[in-house]
């Protein structure tokens, strides 16, 4: 029976999985992922993708807003950003799509690092209106910057080539977009392990103190920022190629109040957070439209006044959520594994 884990060293103490169950549940997670694509319809495949580019946006923001403290409303624009970098990139100077991936981030770090500048003598609700009003700004250029961005034309891209093998269908984008989430993930992870992720969580819970020890609070903000926007700009990117274009209707502000939902449904300060409430944010609302379309298959009249509701219902299963679990999905999985690990023991 599994009782516990004694650490004789720094290293074993500090490691991600600290011993052999949860090393064998990652590798049947991996294996499962793998196959996924195999027996997965097409549609299915679709949603994957969608949900793996959430994730890498969502566990971006968590990182500036969870961990290190700084609300945010405009992590959409820090994606659009990404995204109409990596399509002009790859349309008008035909650059590759491996070229494209971290210049897209590179260019949404260095707008996140613009916009956290007032995060130095702001916070709270007057910080998430300065970023509201980054998202706006970012909005207008999007649409009213027809020579760079192609207006409400937008622009359209071709399907990513890497080495010769063009990724043109949702099958072998899977295989693109989990690469991806898997280096992300474990980059946030890690992030966490080092001096600066801890300088993070120390402004996050007292900004003050953290100055008095020596944190730079300038410097660490800007990080933050600066590394949520290039999450983005990474989720952009694969979000233009995977769509073949990109329009400034995908980035609206609607779109960064559905990442906000996204890290607090799942859990504030939580890489397994992030990526649960991404999934959540992505398939429950698939869920509930096909649910109302089975009822109205059995009740024909009751179409208009059902899928009116889609939103509302998934707002109230939302708000029902955080009421009975504050602190989401992600705790109700530590729960879980914490049961098991005491099991049979109540204590």
């Amino acid at each position: 029976m599994y009782i516990g884990d004694f650490k004789e060293t720094y290293a074993s103490d500090q490691a991600v999985f600290s011993n052999f169950t949860s090393r064998f549940w990652l590798g049947v997670l991996f294996l499962t992922l793998l196959i996924f694509p195999f027996v997965a319809g097409d549609y299915f495949l679709f949603m994957a993708n969608l949900a793996g580019i959430a994730i890498i946006g969502a566990v971006g923001l968590n990182i500036l807003t969870g961990f290190a403290g700084q609300i945010s409303l405009g992590h959409a624009a820090f994606i659009g950003v990404g995204g109409y970098t990596a399509a002009i990139l790859s349309t008008r100077f035909n650059l590759p799509f491996l070229l494209c991936l971290p210049l897209s981030g590179f260019m949404a770090a260095f707008f996140g690092i613009i916009v956290g500048g007032p995060s130095l003598r702001l916070k709270g609700l007057y910080l998430c209106i300065a970023t509201l009003a980054a998202q706006l700004i970012l909005e207008f250029v999007f649409v009213h910057w027809e020579s760079v961005t192609g207006g409400i034309r937008g622009i359209n891209v071709s399907a990513p080539d890497i080495f010769g093998f063009v990724i043109d269908n949702d099958f072998k984008f899977y295989f693109l977009t989990l690469v991806m989430v898997i280096l992300c993930v474990t980059a946030a992870r890690n992030l966490f392990r080092t001096r600066v992720g801890r300088a993070f969580i120390a402004i996050r819970d007292r900004d003050i103190s953290a100055e008095l020890m020596g944190i730079n609070l300038m410097q660490y903000k800007l990080y933050a920022f600066g590394v949520s926007s290039f999450f983005a700009g990474i989720s952009g990117c694969l979000w233009v190629n995977f769509l073949k274009t990109v329009t400034p209707e995908h980035f609206p502000l609607m779109e960064s109040v559905r990442y906000l939902a996204m890290i607090i449904v799942g859990g504030m300060g939580s890489i397994l957070g992030s990526i649960l409430g991404a999934i959540f944010m992505t398939i429950v609302p698939e869920v509930i439209k096909t649910i109302l379309g089975l009822i109205v298959n059995v009740f024909p009249t009751a179409m208009s006044f059902l899928f009116p509701f889609q939103q509302v219902i998934f707002g109230l299963l939302i708000v029902g959520f955080l009421i009975f679990e504050p602190h989401g999905l992600a705790e109700i999985w530590y729960r879980i594994k914490n049961y098991f690990h005491l099991w049979p023991f109540d204590h």
